[in-house]
């Protein structure tokens, strides 16, 4: 995984929607500012997605410089939270629940009964 190669030590996911038209320095500014929280942090991940819901954006503190990882759905959407608090740090199997389109901070598997046909 990216892990391995980045040495991601926390996922923070921004709850709320965000313009997707900022690069590195304007997402830098709403962690900073929104969020009270240090862009620079070493192996912190910060996650935001855009109004449509199909795209996410990651900057990533690289020690000399930010790498931006940057995802878009072909088809569907992704379930972003919308919670009380602004920011949420999530585990590696949330980010996994998130990628394969549940809530993250409370996945749910809908349970399905089979239909009896005769």
């Amino acid at each position: 995984m990216l892990g391995d190669y980045t040495n991601i030590l926390r996922i923070v996911l921004a709850c709320s929607m965000v313009d997707l038209c900022k690069g590195i320095d304007g997402l830098a500014m709403i962690i900073g500012g929104k969020y009270k929280l240090n862009p620079f942090e070493k192996g912190a991940l910060f996650l935001f997605c855009g109004r449509r819901s199909d795209r996410i954006k990651g900057p990533l503190w690289m020690r000399t410089g930010f790498l931006l990882l940057y995802m878009r759905l072909e088809n569907g959407s992704i379930f972003w939270p919308h919670t009380a608090t602004n920011a949420a740090d999530i585990t590696e199997n949330q980010f996994r629940y998130l990628m394969q389109g549940l809530n993250p901070l409370n996945p749910k598997i809908k349970e399905v009964s089979p239909v009896k046909i005769s």
